[in-house]
């Protein structure tokens, strides 16, 4: 006979642990209780069984739970305990953490297709292992009057249920029923008849509300392509299951895991040859396609209704015939509407039909998009289903606030060893975009009651977060662009060392105050050395050669010494004879190292996409036409740390674009790896941080991990938070951490003039 008190962390708090404990207290015959405090959860056991208690808490934990540890301590025994109690919560300081939002679980799939059952066809079905938690919740503790279900009583029925240790849903904060529970303004059979009547629905989801229409009906995608200015970015699909996803897609296993998991992200998958045939507006020119299943229980009945209402679930496994367009509801650049009367608003003369319920959503949540990219997942937008799931730092230090980058912003919140990335913010053009990253930092701030002490952003003085960064009142860190995306994966690994990063992207500012974006660093704490970049291109016309491949196209040519084509090359693209007078000229054409930018001349050298409908088009556009990279000896030259791939770019002159592209993806890789090489030995390193937009590029990222490979280096890649600049905040997060433990703030070493 023995005793433990055991305090268990994580995310352990509205996902049904402690009625976990609880039955498995009773399966082992122990004695003692749980409870709920600001730490996560406290527990005494007592009994014969305690050996193979800890096991299960290892083993067998609730799907939703996040086990960090386990603290026991043996305690005095109590030898007239009987039984097992799950007592009243207590309070205490904030140390654990909310759970994303899951999808819908396969108990409560079974009860929503069982017309026996008092939840048949309900639209707002949930338990403890499944349904809204972030998005619905105010503050920690988790509890029903913290979230947006205060406003609900429970009926006998469902008080029952939430009572009862035994029961599924005990104290399933967003539990509900139709006696009880959010209505839905719509039946779904209106809702289902609008679609495929060729209307745009919004229809309100967790995060947000979806801007849908029926995938087939090429009128409808582009009405709904043209009302939401969305130019030429790619939607994604929902499909009833996997056998449906399936026939638009190639699935391996790691796609399949990603399709179906919890958080049902958005997944961009290669698409099938011979897919049933989707209007070409889907995803204009790409090889790829972003498919997701249904999450919330309003998916589900929308392909339930249209598979004619079969009982029981088997109809989940057969292949349907319905798909729909499912993007985020809100105006191009704006963050996606989330009240019911701000959607009526925003959403007119977009949507046709506005299907709303009376649950709030109290903050939004764009929905994850991931691809698998060398044999793992990764993020291309971390949002709902995984925000704000922390992630662990290397060390622990004091609470600090990062603002991140201009575009894809995030924020990071970070409370001892544990860095909150938030969901995806946006571009911060706009006031609307500002107004949310503020209303992201103030959630994150009630969610886990921390107060920074300082605030870290960008370098660059003009940015919005920077400003907003400086109001806040408190010391802030600005922090190279380029530094940031390299300690992000660095943080995430959980490297506290110096180590050599290479950082591809589209633009970040320099310390030297030039345009960096192909930069190898080495990083060593708060500090980092630029050992080398790529050579530098003109970029006319500033940032609007970044939507207008064609000008560095010209560029490239200026670099080869071929000035005199650019007019005859490019005469219909723009004014090319006014361009090349500005490389000439050096007029509003400043030198940038961004390695997107060389992705861009490769794009406008080889005829992919003269001009851009959204920021990153033309690199998608080539690596969509990429299936056997090639590399093309002599393709680059060395000089110092200098990485000139002007010999590459010459040689796409004279072929065609699958060709250029297969050559252009597998030579830059092969010279990025040459480049690296002679400093990772010089170092002894065996490892190579790789981030930046550019690693957003499933090709490049693989044929640079294979590459490094095969010398014996470990390429670590972004897997927690993406590559782009929606990770900077992570990054900004961990080099403001170490600032202020020990080593100082931020700086930088380089032996290079401007680019």
């Amino acid at each position: 006979m023995k005793r433990l008190r055991l305090r268990i962390r994580g995310r352990v708090q509205g996902v049904g642990f402690r009625p976990f404990l609880h039955g498995l207290a009773h399966r082992l015959a122990l004695t003692g209780w749980v409870l709920n405090d600001g730490a996560g959860v406290l527990a005494e056991v007592q009994g014969d069984g305690l050996e193979r208690l800890l096991t299960a808490l290892a083993e067998d934990a609730p799907p939703l739970a996040r086990i960090d540890a386990v603290e026991a301590e043996d305690c005095p025994i109590r030898p007239d305990e009987a039984g097992f109690a799950i007592l009243a919560s207590l309070g205490g300081a904030v140390s654990t953490g909310i759970a994303p939002d899951a999808a819908v679980c396969p108990a409560c799939l079974a009860e929503l297709f069982d017309p026996a059952d008092r939840r048949y066809r309900y639209p707002f079905l949930n338990c403890t292992h499944c349904g809204p938690r972030f998005t619905i919740t105010r503050a920690l503790p988790y509890d029903r009057p913290q979230t947006a279900m205060a406003g609900f009583a429970l009926c006998p029925d469902c008080a029952t249920e939430y009572a009862d240790p035994t029961d599924r849903r005990f104290h399933a904060q967003p539990t509900a029923c139709p006696a009880c529970g959010p209505r839905l303004s719509h039946s779904i059979d209106e809702v289902l008849a609008a679609l495929r009547g060729g209307r745009i629905v919004a229809i309100k989801g967790l995060g947000g509300f979806h801007l849908a229409c029926d995938a087939f009906d090429a009128a409808a995608v582009e009405r709904l392509r043209a009302r939401k200015q969305r130019n030429g970015k790619p939607f994604a699909l929902m499909v009833a299951n996997l056998a449906s996803a399936a026939r638009f897609a190639e699935l391996g296993a790691a796609e399949r895991a990603l399709l179906e998991g919890m958080a049902r992200p958005v997944v961009v998958v290669r698409r099938r040859d011979d897919a049933p045939p989707l209007p070409d507006t889907i995803a204009p020119g790409l090889a790829w396609l972003g498919i997701m299943l249904p999450y919330t229980p309003i998916h589900h009945l929308l392909f339930h209704e249209a598979a004619g209402r079969p009982d029981g679930t088997a109809w989940l496994e057969r292949p349907q015939d319905l798909a729909l367009v499912m993007t985020s509801a809100n105006p191009g650049g704006e963050p996606l509407a989330i009240g019911n009367d701000e959607a009526r608003r925003r959403l007119e003369g977009i949507a046709d039909l506005i299907v709303d319920h009376n649950r709030d959503i109290l903050i939004r949540a764009d929905d994850s998009v991931m691809r698998v990219v060398a044999g793992a997942p990764a993020f291309l937008r971390r949002g709902r289903g995984h925000a704000p799931a922390p992630i662990r730092l290397p060390r622990s230090g004091p609470p600090v606030l990062a603002v991140g980058a201009h575009q894809k912003a995030t924020v990071c919140l970070t409370r001892g060893n544990e860095a909150f990335l938030s969901q995806h913010i946006g571009d911060l053009d706009n006031a609307a975009t500002l107004a949310f990253l503020e209303e992201s930092v103030d959630h994150l701030r009630r969610i886990l009651a921390v107060e920074p002490v300082a605030v870290a952003h960008d370098l660059h003085p003009d940015f919005q977060g920077t400003r907003f960064a400086e109001s806040l009142g408190r010391p802030t860190l600005p922090v190279q662009h380029h530094h940031a995306h390299i300690a992000a994966v660095l943080a995430e690994h959980g490297v506290d060392g110096p180590a050599l990063g290479l950082a591809l992207d589209g633009f970040g500012l320099g310390e030297d105050g030039g345009s960096w974006g192909g930069e190898m660093l080495l990083v060593e704490g708060t500090g980092f050395t630029r050992l080398g970049h790529l050579a530098p291109l003109a970029q006319p016309g500033g940032d609007v050669a970044a939507r207008q491949p064609w000008r560095m196209g010209a560029a490239a040519l200026a670099r080869m010494g071929r000035g005199a084509e650019i007019a005859g090359r490019f005469a219909a693209c723009g004014p090319a004879d006014g361009v090349r007078r500005m490389i000439e000229g050096g007029i509003n054409a400043p030198p940038t190292s961004s390695c997107g930018r060389w992705f861009d001349a490769a794009c406008g050298l080889l005829g992919v996409r003269a001009v851009a409908g959204f920021e990153g088009e033309a690199p998608m556009a080539l690596e969509s036409l990429v299936r056997r990279p090639t590399v093309l000896e002599g393709g680059w030259r060395i000089d110092g740390g200098l990485l000139d791939l002007t010999p590459l770019l010459e040689s796409l002159l004279q072929i065609n674009a699958q060709e250029g592209a297969e050559r252009f993806h597998g030579t830059l890789a092969a010279a990025l790896v040459a480049w690296a090489m002679p400093e990772l030995a010089a170092r002894g390193f065996d490892r190579v941080a790789l981030s930046g937009g550019c690693l957003m590029n499933a090709v490049l990222a693989e044929e640079l991990s294979a590459g490094f490979a095969a010398r014996g280096v470990a390429a670590l890649l972004p897997r927690r938070a993406p590559a782009n600049d929606g990770g900077i905040s992570l990054g900004q997060a961990w080099i403001a951490v170490q600032s202020l433990l020990v080593e100082g703030p931020p700086r930088c070493a380089s032996p290079f003039p401007p680019a």
